[in-house]
């Protein structure tokens, strides 16, 4: 069993590019002028995954108010992110065929499918990461598995409490 790196709260979060559907790159960690929301999931296979992305769509708006860059990532090749958007309509950033390389430098558990039914390569358990616009982590969410998830009305209020008030990271003793 290969162990898996842990990012720590106020770490800077590693920075990488991923293929966005639509064409071109989502930038991934470092310095910019927003927060950052990033979802890893799980991809097509993952009902939960669907249930959670579905949610997103649906606040999405409350999001980008409260000042956040919001993408969603998963190891999926294009083509099964492609029939999931035309299915749910999703209109956040989406990017694909995240690599192994990239997941374990994110910190997110790595699981072989249970069968090719499944999916066909290995893929990220769920991730939430909240960024800070100089590139550090505020909040670090990650399951090995797929029932285990922040709320996201939860995760966003406490975020606008956290930016309006300047509290610190947490868990950092």
């Amino acid at each position: 069993m290969t162990k898996t790196f842990k990012l720590a709260g106020g770490a800077p979060f590693p920075t990488f590019e991923i293929a966005k559907v639509g064409g071109g790159k989502i930038q991934i960690g470092g310095a910019r002028e927003k927060w950052s929301l990033v979802i890893v999931y799980r991809g097509k296979h993952c009902g939960r995954c669907k249930n959670y992305l579905n949610k997103l769509e649906q606040t999405y708006a409350n999001w980008q108010d409260a000042g956040f860059d919001v993408a969603c990532i998963s190891a999926d090749p294009i083509e099964k992110v492609n029939d999931d958007i035309e299915k749910f309509g999703w209109t956040f950033d989406i990017g694909y065929d995240l690599q192994e390389a990239e997941m374990r430098k994110m910190g997110v558990y790595v699981s072989d499918p249970l069968s090719s039914q499944e999916t066909d390569r290995r893929f990220a358990e769920p991730g939430v990461f909240c960024i800070r616009p100089e590139g550090t982590t505020q909040i670090i969410a990650i399951s090995n598995g797929p029932a285990a998830r922040p709320d996201l009305d939860e995760l966003l209020d406490g975020m606008i409490f956290t930016i309006e008030n300047d509290r610190p990271v947490r868990g950092d003793v």
